[in-house]
């Protein structure tokens, strides 16, 4: 083969590898860099935080839903169990499931909810702009004796939550159930915002305003540790 005739066969070789299919070569890229699950990983899609803002005075109840910025729980082990990364700066008031999740009827307008949205989120109150993210740093997940209402195994998640500057120690039991092989856990807990140096939301000299106490829920799908239970 001359010269000619080898530089010619390499261009259409190479022009061949350029019109390669488009999809092909994305999914070969997506698979080269797609993240590896590991145990005790959290899918961040799927999971929520839920929490039941209760009323003062003419005030009304709330139900709040947010993300995870990320997560990682070992159900079942007896120290360093993870840790739990709130993304405040997802938190939404009064969206209808999370109203149903919490155990609230009715509906809110959109405003309403971008207006309670906008409040929660303040200075006044979360203050996201300065404090982005809470996190509950797990100590232990260890297995209960008694199993759940529900009849499914339990799990105590012991550890340390903090909100904006101050933390406060947290303990709460999480329900784990299997599907499509993930533990789906389950738990909640209450705290008040006082504790974390939060003064709740009012209006009208307190006429109207929110209650002190917040109850919180968890709802977190966790790929299983080798072994674990669920």
């Amino acid at each position: 083969m001359d010269y000619r005739s080898a530089t010619r066969l390499f261009a259409l070789f190479l022009l061949a590898a350029l019109l390669a299919p488009a999809p092909a070569r994305a999914q070969q890229a997506a698979a080269t860099a797609a993240p590896a699950v590991a145990p005790g990983d959290i899918y961040l899609q799927s999971s929520r935080v839920y929490a039941l803002v209760g009323k003062s005075g003419f005030g009304h109840e709330h139900g709040v839903v947010g993300m995870l910025k990320s997560g990682k729980l070992h159900l079942g082990a007896a120290q360093n169990a993870g840790d739990i990364v709130f993304d405040m700066a997802t938190f939404t008031a009064d969206a209808e499931p999370a109203r149903k999740y919490v155990g609230l009827e009715g509906t809110s307008s959109e405003s309403t909810q971008q207006q309670v949205t906008d409040n929660m989120r303040s200075a006044q109150v979360l203050n996201v702009a300065k404090f982005p993210t809470a996190k509950f740093v797990v100590k232990s997940a260890q297995a209960m004796s008694q199993p759940s209402k529900r009849g499914l195994p339990q799990y105590l998640l012991k550890g340390d939550f903090t909100l904006q500057s101050a933390t406060r120690p947290l303990e709460f039991p999480v329900e784990v159930e299997m599907a499509k092989g993930w533990q789906h856990a389950r738990g909640g807990f209450r705290i008040k915002q006082t504790d974390f140096g939060m003064t709740p939301f009012s209006k009208a000299f307190g006429a109207i305003g929110v209650a002190d106490e917040i109850s919180i829920w968890g709802d977190v799908w966790v790929a299983p540790d080798a072994g674990s239970g669920g």
